[in-house]
Formats: C-alpha cells, sequence, structure tokens
C-alpha cells in the first residue's frame, strides 16, 4: 500500500510491521520522540497511520493518543488514516469523529479516500440514514464520479439490502473495472438477484477469485445449491486457484445436498496443497461430514483441529445429534465445558437437540434452565421448541402442552408442529387437531400441519374427517409439498421428485422397485395404508407407497452403487412406511442405508435403524 511504502522511507518507522508487539510499538516511539523526527509532522502521520492500521484495538487507541497529544495540526492523510483504521474496528462509528475535524479546519478539505474509507464506516453500521448522510455528501463534494467511491458506495448498499440504489449507482460508473463489476455482482448475490448476478459474471472478460467466490456464495445463499456446486466445477475447469473462502462456500453447499463426494474432493485439496486448516475451514469440514452422515470422520477432523471456537464444538455436538447419537453429544458438551469454552446459543441448540434424539428429557430441562440461569442467555424460539419436541418424543405430549402454555412469548409454529407431530405418533388426535388451529392461526397454508393430522385421522379410519381436512386445504388453496430425495452417485447428483419418471434410468428403476415389493412379501412385511388416500383400491394405495420419493432414490442406489453406503436427502420428514421399508431394504439386501430427512439422520443397518424410535 502507499502508505506502508511511504512510511518505509524512514529507518526507525520502518522497524514496524505485522509482527511488531505493542511493547515494541511504545519503544519504537520513544526513539522517535527522543530523536525529534516526531516533530515534523510529515513523520508524526506516517507514525500515527502505521500503528493505527495494524487493526489492533490497543494499537488503534495508542495510535489516537499520539494525535490528540500533538500541539500541530494533523495531515489529511493521517485523518484519512483514522478514519480508514475505524471502519474496520469494532467500533466504526468513531470515524465520524475525525471527519468532523476534517469539516472543522481551516486549511483541510475531505477527498476520494476520505469518502472510500467513510462509506466502508457505514456498511459496517448498517444504519441507512448514515449511509444516505454519507451519500449525499460525496455529491455535494464532487466526488460521485469517483470510480473507489462509486463501488464503495455499491458495496454499502448491498449491505443496507437497498439493491435498487446498488443499481442506480453502478449506472453511473463510466467504465466498469474488474473492481466495480466485482462489487455489482457481489450485491447483486447478496440482495437475491442472482440471475442479474449470473449475467453480469457472464459478461466480464476478466474474472478474479473474488468474482467466482460472489457467485458461488449467491447460489448456496438463495437455496440454489446445485448451481453453486456447477459454478466451482466451472471454476476448476477454468483452474482458477481455490482459496479458503472459495472452500468453505463448496463445503456450505455439500453440506446442503449431502455431496458427500465433493466434499471429500475439498477436503483432499486441502491435504494435497497443504491447505492452512483454519478454525472457519476445520468447522466447514466438521459440518460437512457430520451432515453428510459421516460422523466418524466429522470427529476425526474435530479432534485433529489444533484450534477449535465455540462454533466447532457446537457443530460437532449438533452433528452427534443428527446422527442419532444423543448421549455422545450432551458428553461433548460437558467436554467443551470443562477445556473452558463459554456455550453460546448454537451450542444450546445442538446439546437440546442430543438430549431429544434420545429421550433424555431431565438432562434437556436442565440445559434448558442453565441457560439462563448459568449463562445469561435468554432462550429464543428454537430453544423452546426444541423443548417441546423433546417432550413430544418422549411421549410426554401433556407436558410438552403445557411447557407450551407456560412460554413467556407467543408460541410458535415450531413448538405446535413438534406438538403435533408427537401427537401423530401417539395417536392423539384431541391435543393434534389443537396444535392443527395453532399452526393455522399462524400460517393458513401450513401444508405440513393439515397432512399430520389428516393422517391422525386415518389411523382411526375417520375418513369423514379425513375428507373434510383436504376440502378445507383446497378451499384454501394449500398444497402439499412434493417429496423430493437426492441422492449422489459418482459425484453427480440426481433428484426424484414424487410421480416424477423423467430419469433416464426411469426403466431399471422400476425393475428394482418391483424387485423391492417381492422381497418385502416373501419377508411378510405389510405396507401401512391408511395415510393414503381413502377412495382408491388398496393395491393402488400400496403402489403409491412404493413410489414415495425416497424409495425410489434408494432402489437407484441399490442399481448404482456398489459397495458403500447408499446416502440419499430429503426435503421432508421421513414417512413411517419408507421408514420400515428402508429397515428391512437393509437386511434384505445386506445394505447400510443413511437417509437425512428434514429433521435428522436415520441410519438403516441390519435391519435396524439408529433412531431408537426416536423419530
Amino acid at each position: 500500500m502507499k502508505c506502508l511504502r511511504r512510511i518505509a522511507k524512514h529507518p526507525t518507522i520502518s522497524l514496524l510491521n505485522s509482527c511488531t508487539t505493542f511493547q515494541e510499538v511504545k519503544q519504537i516511539h520513544a526513539q522517535l520522540v527522543v530523536k525529534g523526527t516526531l516533530n515534523n509532522p510529515h513523520f508524526h502521520g506516517q507514525f500515527v497511520a502505521t500503528i493505527a492500521l495494524h487493526n489492533t484495538t490497543n494499537l488503534l487507541q495508542y495510535a489516537n493518543k499520539i494525535l490528540h497529544s500533538q500541539h500541530t495540526h494533523p495531515t489529511l492523510f493521517t485523518l484519512n488514516s483514522m478514519i480508514r483504521a475505524f471502519s474496520k474496528s469494532p467500533t466504526p462509528s468513531k470515524s465520524f469523529h475525525f471527519y468532523t475535524i476534517i469539516l472543522q479546519s481551516n486549511t483541510l478539505s475531505p477527498d476520494n479516500y476520505t469518502f472510500t474509507f467513510l462509506v466502508r464506516t457505514c456498511a459496517q453500521l448498517h444504519v441507512h440514514v448514515t449511509g444516505l448522510c454519507v451519500h449525499g455528501a460525496v455529491i455535494k463534494h464532487g466526488f460521485d464520479h469517483d470510480p473507489h467511491v462509486q463501488t464503495g458506495l455499491v458495496f454499502m448498499y448491498a449491505e443496507l439490502g437497498c439493491l435498487s440504489s446498488c443499481y442506480g449507482v453502478f449506472e453511473g460508473v463510466v467504465e466498469p473495472d474488474l473492481v466495480s463489476q466485482t462489487a455489482m455482482l457481489h450485491s447483486c448475490a447478496k440482495c437475491g438477484d442472482v440471475n442479474f448476478a449470473r449475467k453480469l459474471f457472464d459478461e466480464m472478460t476478466e474474472r478474479d477469485y473474488v468474482a467466482w467466490n460472489a457467485m458461488i456464495a449467491g447460489y448456496a445463499q438463495c437455496g440454489r445449491p446445485r448451481e453453486a456446486l456447477d459454478m466451482f466445477r466451472l471454476m476448476q475447469m477454468e483452474g482458477v486457484k481455490l482459496n479458503e473462502v472459495s472452500m468453505v462456500l463448496v463445503l456450505s453447499a455439500c453440506t446442503h445436498l449431502g455431496a458427500l463426494d465433493q466434499g471429500r474432493w475439498v477436503h483432499a485439496y486441502v491435504e494435497r496443497y497443504k491447505v492452512r486448516m483454519t478454525v472457519t475451514l476445520g468447522t466447514a469440514l466438521v459440518d460437512m461430514y457430520a451432515k453428510c452422515g459421516n460422523i466418524d470422520k466429522a470427529m476425526e477432523i474435530f479432534w485433529g483441529m489444533r484450534e477449535r471456537n465455540v462454533y466447532t464444538w457446537s457443530s460437532a455436538i449438533g452433528g452427534l445429534a443428527m446422527n442419532g447419537l444423543g448421549e455422545e453429544s450432551v458428553d461433548l458438551f460437558y467436554a467443551m465445558k470443562r477445556e473452558g469454552v463459554q456455550p453460546n446459543g448454537v451450542t444450546f441448540i445442538s446439546v437440546l437437540k442430543g438430549c431429544s434424539v434420545v429421550g433424555l428429557v431431565e438432562e434437556g430441562r436442565k440445559q434448558f434452565d442453565t441457560m439462563r440461569n448459568v449463562y445469561g442467555i435468554e432462550p429464543q424460539l428454537e430453544h423452546y421448541g426444541l423443548v417441546v419436541d423433546m417432550y413430544g418424543r418422549a411421549g410426554r405430549v401433556e407436558e410438552a402442552l403445557n411447557f407450551i402454555n407456560n412460554m413467556p412469548m407467543k408460541p410458535h409454529v415450531g413448538a405446535w408442529s413438534a406438538l403435533l407431530h408427537a401427537c401423530r405418533v401417539c395417536k392423539n388426535k384431541e391435543l393434534g387437531e389443537l396444535a392443527l388451529r395453532k399452526i393455522v392461526e399462524l400460517e393458513d397454508k401450513n401444508d405440513g400441519a393439515y397432512v399430520l393430522l389428516s393422517n391422525i385421522y386415518a389411523e382411526y379410519k375417520n375418513w369423514d374427517r379425513v375428507s373434510s381436512l383436504r376440502q378445507t386445504m383446497k378451499a384454501k388453496g394449500v398444497r402439499k409439498l412434493p417429496g423430493c430425495s437426492v441422492i449422489e452417485v459418482d459425484g453427480e447428483l440426481h433428484e426424484f421428485i414424487v410421480g416424477d419418471k423423467s430419469h433416464p434410468r426411469y426403466g431399471e428403476i422400476e425393475l428394482k422397485l418391483e424387485e423391492i415389493s417381492r422381497c418385502l412379501r416373501l419377508a411378510g412385511y405389510v405396507a401401512n395404508t391408511n395415510p393414503v388416500l381413502f377412495d382408491i383400491e388398496e393395491e393402488e394405495k400400496e403402489d403409491a407407497l412404493s413410489r414415495h420419493s425416497e424409495k425410489v432414490a434408494i432402489a437407484f442406489g441399490l442399481i448404482s452403487l456398489k459397495g458403500v453406503p447408499i446416502r440419499v436427502v430429503m426435503n421432508l420428514r421421513i414417512c413411517w412406511d419408507c421408514h420400515n421399508v428402508a429397515k428391512m431394504i437393509s437386511k434384505i439386501f445386506n445394505r447400510e442405508i443413511i437417509v437425512r430427512d428434514r429433521n435428522r439422520f436415520h441410519h438403516f443397518k441390519h435391519g435396524e435403524c439408529s433412531c431408537k424410535n426416536y423419530w
């Protein structure tokens, strides 16, 4: 950077570098004072700027103290450096103090660097009014066509969520360069207009890794992880070198889709090129392996990390819970506390899930109470919902209802949905009706709630109520979300949607489904057809059940995968019939099947499931 190159001309100031300690800075300061070097405003400003830009709180405060002890007026370079340093600090609002000094000076005026750094401050503050005021000052002082300031404004408005303002600023850029184009691309991707971002990306004659990362992040954040992975593959074909940000973003997409093979590729890249295992990258790997069902590998990486923060611990605890290892997740939580790591709200979400999946109700209540009483963490809606789920999984639906009624805030859909699911398992239609009414009051088009209560009525063969409920759904325009399952084969993702027969190998899949049905019948399995539409023949009901997306994906896995577990990721909760069928397939075909539904993992092996009926 220019300021550091200029500072390096003075031999004493050049001793300062990123490794200089606070004590060494004081020693260098003493030498400069004794030699009278700091009597020169130019060198005084260089010294202040250098230590301020070290990006540590102690040195920034020390730089501020030296600046205000000066008898002469500070230079514009020094004040701009202080604005810049504070814009990246935990207290960015202090940048305006130095801007005020510039405005009140008789000899200084703000320049393009002043506003470039002030705009960055506004992006950090996330205060819309402040951003507008600074933009007004930019126009007033005639820097609204400066390319650096324009790029900063695009970034600022993206952070404020004002995409239309990003468009307005970007249209004023006469000759957009790589930096301004990348800023606009990042803004569109961040604010959700990923299609326009892709258009910009495709039109760019030059792209750096920042542009690629922005596109991958945009797809991942907009719920389009498959396109994020497609972009990653294109990035590899173009020979763009991956950095830590790229790998974390791709691992996030792999995690969402359950794309274990592609996640393994990223891990292999890290090891092959000896990429430094930062806390962020290590945590992303732990999370990816855990949420792709390979919890052993997740824990191997976890214990191999030299440094772990609260998010690393929380990911590991949550991963164990999601894979049905609730007791182990609680044990790891206690190990974290013994290491002196302070839990946060995310940690308690993870440990409550662990208690829930194995029925550790008393332990879960203890940890829930500990949040506020010991750590001063106010439980949020998700924490309350998990406690309801914990009671419900244990069959204690009355206690679950009592807990909901005593919540200090209005119960949310998550809490009532957890109760409704418990009522489905426990066949408690009265409480189920209450839960549905509460859900509909909050979300009148919640398809999952209607389906669950419909299934409860079907269990009792109360077809009048089933019919009435479905008529209500039709009248309100409520449509059941179609089941969708994804399976990865040789690094390629295959998606199956219920009723869709477009897969190129669907003929083979049909034959395998028929084989599965024959084997199940020979084993004495009888499908539970009660939840299926009641106005079709029994044989048609069984056929409808056999075409659930997860069963189709498992059938494809049996055809395509040899010697490895069949891993399926679903968008819904696995139905009871598919759950039982998967258990039997694992025994009949001697295959390990791992299903990740909307709620948790189900590891099927030798005719057993890891959920132990707490599903």
